[in-house]
């Protein structure tokens, strides 16, 4: 059995002339991504690793999370391959990741998150939106043999207001 749950970064700023990759979240954004962190708190879902874009509002992100849930930045991985908007790369590294590895989080960008969670879930997901989450879970062994799998869970801020 292998599990992911997948994060969308929190709303980012556009008011900073800086390239994509070091955009920073929006006063909302992490305001909203409090609310989401907050309510999967309870689900105490213990991931093997946390992976992230290196894009700095990913970044941003995860690091309010794993706050928030004690995971250690030991347990933090950033991965090139999750700077990725159409989803080829961030399924060709899933499919790479070890087999020891059963539960992990994901933190990246759109449209690659919806389009993986609607190719491997069960339930239809119009958007991912920033600071969204959705929590798949595989009948697999390994991460090479990824199929369509489970939709556990859904956060989204706008559900929680």
């Amino acid at each position: 059995m292998k599990e992911i749950v997948f994060i969308r970064h929190a709303k980012s700023s556009w008011e900073y002339d800086v390239s994509d990759r070091e955009r920073p979240l929006k006063k909302r954004g992490i305001n909203d991504f409090h609310l989401v962190s907050n309510h999967f708190k309870k689900c105490q879902f213990i991931p093997d690793v946390v992976f992230s874009s290196p894009a700095k509002r990913a970044r941003q992100t995860c690091k309010i999370f794993s706050e928030k849930l004690n995971i250690s930045d030991f347990d933090i991985k950033i991965k090139e391959d999750i700077y990725d908007f159409g989803g080829n790369q961030l399924i060709g590294f899933i499919k790479t990741l070890d087999d020891s590895l059963s539960k992990i989080i994901i933190f990246g960008h759109n449209y690659a998150l919806t389009s993986l969670v609607n190719t491997y879930g069960s339930k239809y997901v119009e958007n991912v939106t920033t600071s969204g989450l959705v929590w798949l879970k595989f009948d697999i062994d390994n991460w090479k043999s990824l199929k369509k799998g489970k939709t556990i869970l859904t956060i989204f801020p706008r559900d929680l207001k």
